[in-house]
């Protein structure tokens, strides 16, 4: 009975297809604001937040391995199908399971795990913006008949190699913002899924 108790059901995957489409249409929102090249340094800092009320919401429906990992994919494969690369999709797999098993050590009840679990997962943008960086030639020289050289080489100043390892640290930082903003938006649902 345990078991099976701890199966995805039917109930689980309708919240994972509800709230990964939320998720995606708020991070699409956000994600506008890079046709502004100086905010694309500061994607990793918006995105999270503007996308911590619902995917906080969201996290007091998990009580069950898989969901957050579910979501990183699907996040990942819309993101591929789009043209962002594989690696949006590897990032999406890799911290969706990091975010089970923090969410898992916590027993779903944790506030600190909770947390924690929004900072890691939020990490998957990364995989978005990865491209710059790892494959900078190839990325850069896409833009150009999209975007104009003017873009590009603005978008090449504000991200110089050592940005790299800091985005993942601000993406971190927004991943924890949006956790704190949701608790304080949805106070009243946290405190019905006993984790406030």
């Amino acid at each position: 009975m345990e078991a099976r108790s701890n199966k995805l059901q039917a109930k689980d995957l309708i919240n994972v297809g509800i709230f990964t489409a939320i998720y995606f249409v708020i991070f699409f929102a956000g994600m506008m604001l890079g046709y502004i090249p100086i905010f694309i340094p500061l994607l990793g800092l918006v995105c999270p937040v503007l996308c911590g009320i619902p995917f906080m919401l969201y996290l007091t429906k998990v009580k069950k391995f898989g969901m957050v990992s579910l979501t990183g994919i699907i996040l990942g494969l819309i993101n591929l199908v789009m043209g962002s690369g594989v690696l949006v999709l590897i990032f999406g797999i890799i911290f969706g399971v990091l975010g089970d098993v923090i969410l898992r050590i916590g027993k779903y009840q944790s506030w600190k795990c909770t947390l924690l679990a929004n900072g890691v997962f939020s990490l998957w943008i990364m995989g978005y913006v990865s491209r710059m960086f790892l494959t900078r030639t190839e990325f850069f020289a896409s833009l150009v008949s999209s975007y104009g050289q003017e873009y590009v080489d603005s978008l090449m100043s504000y991200t110089p190699n050592w940005m790299f390892p800091v985005l993942f640290v601000v993406t971190f930082i927004g991943g924890i913002f949006g956790a704190l903003l949701g608790k304080v938006v949805l106070k009243k649902h946290f405190e019905k899924a006993g984790i406030a």
